[in-house]
């Protein structure tokens, strides 16, 4: 077989495979539906809040009080969304912000009376809409999915 011959397989190989994209099949279309689903389901649990307000509390209930940055990492914002999100939860009372002793550049975040109540009785219906996110897979495939799942992030 020639060079040539060679060349013309591989250019025909390119084509059928561009012809074989199907949107359905590809991994981001799939993640977002899937996670499109999981925030429906959010949103009719837990109404007031968003996935994100809902994340901070609970790394704040997690880690206690922490830098707005320090938090916005923790929870993979960026520092523009991430105070969003805390200008939010403070304007309806359930985070405080305070400035660092030492370095008065930094701001601090942490959980109100109010917020730490918010969160305490939100956890079980969190856990519920894992659950429920999760129900179309048997307990052996959700702990793969989760695996799996991790290990892109």
């Amino acid at each position: 077989m020639s060079g040539g011959d060679n060349l013309l397989k591989l250019v025909e190989a390119e084509e059928a495979d561009d012809h074989d994209y199907l949107l359905q099949e590809q991994v981001g279309f799939i993640l977002r539906k899937a996670h499109q689903r999981h925030v429906s389901i959010f949103a009719a649990r837990i109404a007031d809040l968003t996935p994100p307000q809902f994340a901070a509390l609970a790394k704040l209930r997690d880690v206690g009080e922490t830098s707005q940055n320090q938090l916005g990492t923790l929870i993979a914002m960026d520092a523009a969304t991430v105070k969003g999100v805390i200008d939010r939860l403070k304007a309806r009372g359930l985070v405080e912000l305070s400035r660092h002793e030492v370095d008065k550049r930094r701001l601090l975040v942490n959980l109100t009376a109010e917020g730490r109540d918010a969160i305490e009785r939100l956890i079980p219906l969190a856990r519920e809409i894992t659950q429920e996110t999760l129900a179309p897979l048997t307990a052996k495939e959700a702990a793969t999915f989760m695996k799996l799942l991790a290990k892109l992030a």
